[in-house]
């Protein structure tokens, strides 16, 4: 039966991977791989043929158990079902955070708050552009998450730079500056997100550790892109008097500002009141569901015309496909943390423990150094999604808040997958809205991207060993 539920897993997972040939939407394989997962658990569990561990390690079992009506049966039963809701309760938590956070960012998109960004763009030198593209996106992933802050910017490029073949550079260039800000942030990536909420990493520690290797992996690419390759060099042909105020709303700024102050108020809230951070999620979200309703986005603003605006049609803008696909994952990878795969030898006694820690004890005999794990994580995020490698690390290894292999995952997790364009969520949105190639991509940015992951990578190391010596 356990070899049944990890086929299942494996092979939803290679219908994830392999989502373009298939054509086949991921959240699809994802939910039913989640659902066939716990059913076989379940099964499995109710007729003694396997043995699920809660996140405490206490171990649940009917195996011997003939008695339907005993209190060790009873228990047992018990202990399954806070399993399940327990790993439920913790998916609803991210969750609902991102949720709440889409609807903010729609609302913002809604009253045009983005078009403000266009009034710091005045320049026609390639450069100089490259650079003040690059920092917007990795200073907005960093508070309105990376995906975002590319859509963003890969619009605001369209009204740049007219010639396709010229924008693809800055474009490219855009993922890598996108996921490397989104790295050191607890609102700038999925993953990093899932350790915050996880209690893995704090939003102080992670800004501590993470922003210096980000940095290095933004700015490391940024130069030899712009001093040293021939597609930034020269002026592009741009109308710096474009007239600015013709794409925007009167509420526009207004809501730009209040959108952001926001989200960047939640690790705040998180940190005062000591609360999850997706209540400070759904704070946020009503201040500025609140605002958005009383707010007027023009002149002759009518009531009729407020429909537009509302926050019921930001709620229907969200791509609910990605919400059901965290969903499904997250659950399917709490299937193999919960299911008893195997005894380990801990301290002198045999141990019982799920599949995910077996893979980490396995993986701790293969390549005792983990730093050399967690970059081989890394390059695994280029090719398979972040999501699920890092749902999986947080139930392999039990190490406490803000230890250096936590902050080492969110790092690796978040910008190697920038090495390919399929590699990240940035990347995929990217390539769909410009019609990137892949092959393209491989063998002009992927290079760029490797040295950016390798040269933050290397700051990390060299700044947790003057902190941990």
């Amino acid at each position: 039966m356990d070899s049944a539920i990890i086929l299942v897993f494996f092979l939803g997972y290679l219908a994830i991977v392999f989502e373009h040939p298939l054509r086949l939407d991921k959240t699809v394989p994802a939910l039913i791989m989640a659902a066939v997962a716990w059913a076989l658990l379940a099964l499995g569990f109710h007729y003694g043929l396997l043995s699920v561990v809660d996140t405490h390690e206490h171990i649940y079992s009917l195996v011997g158990a003939h008695d339907a009506h005993g209190e060790g049966h009873h228990l047992a039963e018990e202990g399954f079902n806070n399993t399940l809701l327990h790993h439920l309760g913790k998916t609803a938590e991210i969750l609902i955070f991102l949720i709440g956070a889409m609807t903010i960012v729609e609302i913002i998109d809604l009253h045009r708050g983005f078009e403000v960004l266009k009034s710091y763009v005045k320049t026609k030198s390639k450069r100089k552009l490259l650079w003040i593209v690059g920092i917007l996106g990795f200073i907005l992933s960093a508070i309105i998450d990376n995906l975002t802050a590319t859509i963003v910017l890969v619009t605001l490029l369209r009204k740049i730079v007219p010639d396709k073949k010229e924008r693809l550079w800055f474009v490219a260039l855009i993922v890598i500056a996108a996921n490397a800000g989104g790295a050191w942030s607890p609102i700038g990536d999925v993953t990093t997100t899932m350790l915050w909420i996880g209690n893995k990493v704090s939003a102080a520690g992670l800004i501590e550790y993470l922003v210096l290797p980000s940095i290095a992996c933004f700015v490391v690419p940024f130069v030899i892109a712009a001093y040293f390759m021939k597609p930034f060099r020269g002026e592009i042909t741009l109308d710096v008097n474009e007239n600015i105020q013709a794409g925007k709303l009167l509420s526009s700024q207004t809501m730009l500002f209040l959108g952001l102050g926001a989200i960047v108020f939640v690790p705040v809230f998180k940190t005062v009141t000591h609360l999850p951070p997706y209540l400070g999620m759904m704070l946020s979200l009503g201040v500025v569901w609140l605002v958005s309703e009383y707010i007027h986005p023009e002149e002759d603003f009518s009531h009729s015309r407020r429909e537009m605006y509302s926050a019921h049609k930001a709620l229907s803008r969200i791509e609910m496909s990605s919400i059901l696909f965290f969903l499904g994952i997250l659950m399917a990878v709490a299937a193999l943390e919960s299911l008893v795969y195997a005894t380990v030898i801990r301290d002198g006694a045999e141990v019982q423990v799920g599949t995910l820690r077996y893979v980490a004890e396995v993986l701790d005999r293969v390549i005792p150094n983990q730093d050399v794990v967690v970059i081989l994580l890394g390059f695994a995020s280029a090719i398979i999604d972040n999501v699920p490698l890092v749902a999986a690390s947080m139930g392999m290894y039990e190490m406490p808040m803000d230890s250096k292999l936590w902050h080492f995952i969110a790092y690796s997790a978040g910008t190697g997958g920038s090495m390919l364009i399929i590699g990240s969520a940035a990347g995929v949105a990217a390539m769909g809205m410009e019609r990137i190639d892949f092959i393209w991509y491989l063998r002009k940015i992927a290079w760029l991207a490797l040295v950016g992951f390798l040269a933050g990578a290397a700051v990390f190391l060299a700044i947790t060993a003057v902190f941990h010596s």
